[in-house]
């Protein structure tokens, strides 16, 4: 009974604190407003995350967890890769819009501390690409996309997904474009980013 009790505490914690964190980012948020959503006491709180970091690195866990193995099946799954850039880019793109936190999470964490990586890279599902440039190789071979290498093709792939979200001010800025019309740029992303890499890649 203790261990349900526990286990539903910091789930109304995780929960609380992901709201507070997307709304108001990490430097934004203050632990009392996550104890005062989550509908416990500070020192509840403190007992079981002992800092705001620890907690945000354990709401980013909890979202990374739900992610990886999802773009890993994708990774290596038996479609072209065509069909892995399409379904890659849909499903980072609607996971992200429902976590928007999670990018400029890990840059920050990154430029802050660069062995970050390490405390998330041997989870289980980290997704592993071993398989896909294999097939980006054989279809090079075959001729049915050009020569490039997988990594060169993948960090294409996460830097067209991936940037929007972290300078959303500034592409907000450029664009002239209010929360809602960004929104629906991103929702359009989900085919424009894969259409516009496939068409790099593909043999006409």
């Amino acid at each position: 009974m203790t261990k349900t009790r526990d286990e539903n505490t910091e789930g109304q914690i995780l929960n609380a604190a992901k709201s507070i964190f997307q709304s108001k980012g990490m430097d934004g948020a203050r632990m009392q407003e996550i104890a005062d959503k989550a509908g416990i006491n500070k020192a509840m709180l403190h007992y079981y995350f002992r800092s705001k970091q620890l907690l945000f690195e354990a709401v980013f866990k909890n979202a990374f967890s739900l992610l990886a193995p999802q773009l890993n099946a994708i990774l290596n799954d038996d479609s072209t890769i065509e069909d892995k850039i399409k379904n890659f880019t849909s499903n980072y793109i609607s996971f992200i819009i429902k976590h928007p936190y999670l990018p400029n999470f890990i840059i920050q964490e990154l430029n802050r501390n660069q062995d970050f990586i390490l405390k998330i890279k041997d989870n289980k599902g980290f997704p592993n690409l071993e398989k896909f440039k294999k097939q980006v190789d054989e279809e090079a071979n075959k001729g049915i996309i050009k020569p490039i290498s997988g990594e060169q093709l993948f960090i294409n792939i996460l830097a067209l997904n991936i940037f929007p979200f972290v300078a959303k001010p500034l592409v907000m800025a450029f664009a002239n474009v209010s929360d809602k019309a960004y929104k629906q740029l991103m929702e359009n992303r989900k085919t424009e980013v894969a259409n516009f890499i496939i068409n790099a890649i593909k043999h006409t």
